[in-house]
């Protein structure tokens, strides 16, 4: 008798202890993520291989399994990044970063937590081949070929200003009214026939080469921490020289800023010489070079009715000059043809109520070049 009251307490305790970890699910692999960053970096996304996990977990569910921070027990927000491929190439995860310490984050067999989208884009075939793309700090857009030859014609890069971190895009557009602030922000910066918001053209003989409008578009990869699409432009004339160009744009969680991978293509070129610009407003200017750190910036006039917004640009690369025009800021370097070429440009609101002055936006703008100079190692275990 006592026998059996033994081994049915056994059989008790091995069923609880199943199904505890059936619960907590099976730990099969640890990501360790080690950097060099010299102050707390919040919210960053940091990309692992995914080939590495596979290596250490080949069984893994795609659709199946969560990540836990082992320090806190918390969970961790992640995406699988694609990059327009079939097959995942990274597992994104919003981390913090602390000087000192090492990450080490769970991968555990178990839905997911449902995450809230803090990014997205899309193409806006209702309003003239707009292809628009936000986060939940600043949104964006670039025009499509619709919209040529007609008087609203813009070439380069638009800002819309919000105060939410709710995404705004769809909203906006259903409402046909993005230009009066509803209550979290609108879209009242004027591109024109300029470069806007740092975007990017060829420049020979002191003239802006300006493309013609985005022709085509595809969809990389579209939250909830990272938007990647790639923007294709028809051949154009540079100084006698056949250019072609695409754009792949992506835009993270959290960040003012959108990085801009650039691909200019000829066959009568080794190399071209570009600028990237941003539009002046009328008034006092109140702008920031640092060519040495490459950074060139601008705090816009205040608009009465509708406060003031921040551009700038971050180079990783060395760059030739920074000058000011009667229409832009600009920033002039030369790249290789036939190869891509990075950088980062943004924007900030004055009404967001998070960067509310040129000084903050100068220094976030210095601490974002810190933060990409900053090495992060990830191994998986």
């Amino acid at each position: 008798m006592l026998h059996k009251i033994f081994v049915g307490i056994v059989g008790l305790l091995f069923c609880m202890l199943q199904s505890d970890s059936f619960a907590q699910g099976k730990k099969n692999s640890i990501i360790h993520i080690k950097h060099t960053a010299k102050r707390a970096q919040l919210g960053q996304i940091v990309a692992v291989a995914w080939k590495d996990i596979i290596k250490k977990y080949p069984s893994i569910d795609t659709s199946n399994f969560k990540v836990i921070n082992q320090s806190t027990k918390k969970e961790v927000v992640y995406q699988l990044e694609y990059l327009g491929n079939k097959a995942p190439q990274h597992l994104l995860l919003q981390v913090d970063l602390i000087p000192g310490q090492v990450g080490k984050y769970l991968l555990i067999d178990s839905p997911h937590a449902e995450f809230v989208s803090q990014t997205y884009g899309r193409y806006v075939p209702e309003r003239k081949d707009d292809f628009a793309w936000e986060n939940d700090k600043i949104a964006f857009r670039v025009y499509g070929k619709a919209l040529e030859g007609t008087n609203e014609n813009a070439n380069g890069i638009d800002v819309w200003v919000k105060r939410s971190s709710k995404l705004v895009i769809n909203e906006r557009y259903r409402l046909k009214d993005y230009h009066t602030d509803n209550g979290d922000g609108l879209d009242y910066y004027h591109v024109g026939l300029t470069l806007g918001a740092g975007n990017l053209a060829p420049y020979i003989n002191d003239s802006i080469y300006f493309p013609k409008n985005y022709s085509a578009w595809e969809v990389q990869d579209n939250g909830p921490l990272r938007t990647t699409f790639k923007l294709t432009y028809q051949p154009w004339n540079v100084a006698g020289a056949e250019v072609s160009m695409t754009k792949t744009i992506s835009i993270d969680a959290g960040s003012q800023m959108s990085k801009i991978d650039i691909h200019l293509s000829t066959a009568s070129r080794d190399s071209l010489p570009v600028v990237v610009g941003i539009i002046k407003r009328p008034g006092e200017a109140n702008y920031y070079f640092n060519q040495s750190n490459g950074i060139m910036a601008y705090w816009e006039p205040t608009d009465a009715k509708f406060g003031t917004t921040g551009v700038g640009c971050v180079f990783p690369k060395r760059v030739n000059e920074m000058r000011e025009t009667k229409e832009h800021f600009l920033t002039n370097f030369t790249i290789k043809t036939n190869s891509s070429f990075s950088y980062f440009t943004g924007a900030a609101w004055d009404r967001a109520n998070e960067i509310t002055n040129a000084k903050a936006w100068y220094a976030y703008l210095n601490e974002y070049k810190n933060q990409l100079k900053t090495k992060v190692i990830t191994n998986v275990n």
